[in-house]
């Protein structure tokens, strides 16, 4: 009785159709009024897809600002994705295999980003980007290292809570013992089955530094949000189009990303299952 009373937590197929509308009308509702705002014409009730044809049909060299920050953005999303993978990684791999005990400090320092404003942040980094400045020039890319700390809070959670389902020391002990090295235990043993919170925390951080404004602005660089913020006080329409196109762009991103690591996730359970079957049937 205990064990089926158990199966009856949770909402009904009801309750949860009723949670899936209001978030999709909460997360939807906003996307199409965007759209609508980019279709409007100076008569009412008539719509037009003319700017969507201005903006992609290359015609004119007036949105070319908004493609440079875009192209900066994306350049930003990848260096920004290699030194979280580069520098968080190992780092959250090593303090579970080796100095469990910082486990804690490690938390702290990688969430302590997410509780101090922009504002407040860039006011300490403005000193340090006159070195950085100095040694590797004023390319928007720099704001990179700026951005890694900015992404800590989120690449940590989904790395650490990928490295939290896995056994790592077991995985390391059984490949050290037949014989491979660290360099081979990182990348061939424990890396592949992190893939989940890889993909995550890539995902995340991209989605970060695309909406990113307040250090871009402050730091007098060109991304895509400070380039549409220029571009709105001339044509607020093409403005719309382009914060519509990232708004939708990383939501299809999360949404690919969740797909897949659900895909993965389900297999191992399905083929578990279906052994477990096996046993029982034999």
């Amino acid at each position: 009785m205990s064990g089926r009373a158990a199966l009856r937590l949770g909402p009904g197929p009801v309750v949860r159709t009723v949670i899936w509308v209001v978030l999709g009308a909460f997360f939807l509702i906003p996307l199409f009024s965007m759209l609508e705002f980019t279709l409007r014409t100076a008569k009412p009730g008539v719509y037009s897809f003319d700017r969507w044809v201005a903006v992609f049909g290359g015609g004119t060299t007036r949105y070319d600002r908004v493609y440079q920050g875009l192209g900066n953005s994306l350049v930003l999303a990848v260096v920004t994705v290699a030194i979280v993978l580069l520098v968080l990684l190992p780092t959250v791999v090593l303090v579970e295999l080796r100095f469990a005990k910082l486990r804690r400090l490690l938390e702290a320092v990688c969430l302590l980003p997410i509780m101090i404003p922009a504002i407040v942040m860039v006011v300490g980094l403005a000193p340090t980007y006159a070195v950085v400045t100095s040694l590797f020039g004023s390319g928007t890319w720099t704001l990179a290292f700026a951005y890694g700390i900015i992404v800590l809070p989120y690449a940590y959670r989904a790395l650490q809570s990928a490295v939290s389902a896995v056994d790592l020391v077991t995985l390391s002990e059984a490949a050290r013992s037949l014989g491979a090295n660290w360099g081979t235990v990182f990348w061939r043993v424990l890396t592949p089955n992190l893939r989940r919170g890889i993909l995550a925390a890539s995902a995340l951080s991209i989605a970060v530094v695309l909406g990113e404004f307040t250090i871009a602005s402050l730091l007098s660089r060109v991304n895509l949000q400070t380039s549409l913020l220029l571009v709105s006080q001339s044509d607020p329409f093409v403005a719309v189009i382009f914060a519509l196109l990232a708004l939708v762009f990383a939501f299809v991103l999360l949404l690919v990303v969740d797909r897949v690591v659900g895909a993965r996730g389900r297999a191992p359970r399905r083929r578990s299952a279906q052994r477990r079957l096996q046993k029982g049937t034999s």
